[in-house]
């Protein structure tokens, strides 16, 4: 389960960072918590183009691979939703603190 979610999470990486320049330049930057890129004049719309098929395509490979790999397991499905939802995410934390850190 960890190898399979930590391989979905390297993928992760890019539909997070789409979904996290998204939310900071459009409904975050909206409400003042955050500065919109100067250099970002397209609008909403290529956004979404890009992120609803991005997001999507990789929520049903996520799901799909989980729900085989959860039916093989036997696990209860409260702590192995969890545990496969935080496991997936340590890629991208990791790629985020390297960046701080340099």
């Amino acid at each position: 389960m960890v190898t399979v979610n930590l391989v979905l999470g390297f993928f992760a990486v890019i539909p997070l960072w789409a979904l996290w320049f998204f939310a900071a330049n459009f409904p975050l930057a909206a409400m003042g918590l955050t500065r919109r890129e100067p250099t970002e004049n397209d609008g909403v719309f290529p956004w979404l183009v890009i992120l609803v098929p991005l997001v999507g395509g990789f929520l049903a490979a996520w799901s799909l691979t989980n729900l085989l790999v959860w039916r093989r397991t036997g696990q209860a499905a409260r702590p192995y939703w969890a545990a496969s939802s935080a496991v997936v995410l340590l890629p991208t934390i990791a790629s985020m603190v390297a960046v701080s850190v340099r």
